[in-house]
């Protein structure tokens, strides 16, 4: 499945997601140089969701507004998704997540919310349905009840199981994988003391996750206009070829060392 804008326009490779020091001018440079995906999580980000009611007041059909709630109640869920509507003063929602799927939840209950989901979206209130989880299993087994069409999947050079079975899984069935957590949170970008060569630049890290076929778009969240313009390289970028995705992968084995900090070990 193709995501697309409300003008029938395909998503970019690169979305922008609302960070807590973003720049406000980074939303409008961002659609100036390309990107069309605009991702937050809540309404803390103010900067963020102030350059994205400017961007939508003359640019909404050829933007996707993507956010989510955290909430398991289906009273607080329509809260959320009427508050978004209200406070970006639209009737669509492009992508609603069902957002941080963990081990300890009921599956059924997240079911109940996906498909009240399902029912905006009937009544053309949602245009994308999905579901964001850093757990593997979870995310196989969304796959496998059909219940969601785009999965939000933490990936990157150090975090690769997800190759084994969740993106070729989201492939087979037709599921665009949006990709977070890409610079597994900067730490990728600071090297590594058994590392000699210079560690990756954002944009190798981007690079990197759009290299694998079920990976539609990866999420970046820069802090100011300096760091958009250097991520944004990944844009008219060649994709990587096999000798530098080894290399990578190399790199992310001595970051991801024994899978033992927190980073591995509180979503799992």
């Amino acid at each position: 499945m193709e995501i697309v804008t409300q003008q029938g326009h395909s998503a970019s490779i690169l979305g922008l997601a609302a960070s807590g020091g973003m720049d406000v001018t980074c939303i409008a440079a961002a659609f100036e140089a390309g990107i069309n995906y605009f991702f937050f999580y809540d309404f803390t980000n103010e900067k963020f969701l102030a350059g994205l009611r400017s961007l939508l007041a003359t640019k909404r059909e050829q933007v996707l507004v993507a956010t989510g709630s955290q909430e398991r109640d289906l009273n607080w869920l329509r809260r959320d998704f009427d508050s978004v509507r209200q406070q970006l003063n639209i009737d669509v929602v492009d992508a609603f997540f069902v957002e941080y799927i963990y081990p300890a939840e009921d599956l059924e209950q997240v079911e109940a919310l996906l498909e009240q989901l399902q029912l905006w979206q009937e009544k053309g209130l949602v245009r994308y349905v999905g579901v964001s989880t850093h757990n593997r299993a979870i995310a196989l087994e969304l796959i496998k009840r059909g219940k969601c069409e785009l999965l939000m999947h933490r990936y990157n050079m150090a975090h690769r199981k997800a190759e084994e079975s969740v993106l070729p899984s989201a492939q087979t069935a037709g599921i665009p994988v949006i990709a977070f957590t890409c610079t597994r949170w900067g730490t990728l970008l600071k090297g590594h003391p058994n590392w000699q060569e210079k560690p990756p630049t954002a944009a190798d890290c981007y690079r990197y996750v759009l290299s694998h076929g079920a990976v539609r778009l990866a999420l970046t969240a820069p802090q100011n206009l300096q760091q958009l313009q250097e991520n944004l390289a990944v844009l008219p970028a060649p994709p990587l070829s096999p000798a530098e995705i080894a290399r990578w992968q190399a790199y992310g084995d001595l970051i991801y060392g024994n899978g033992e900090d927190a980073f591995e070990t509180q979503w799992m």
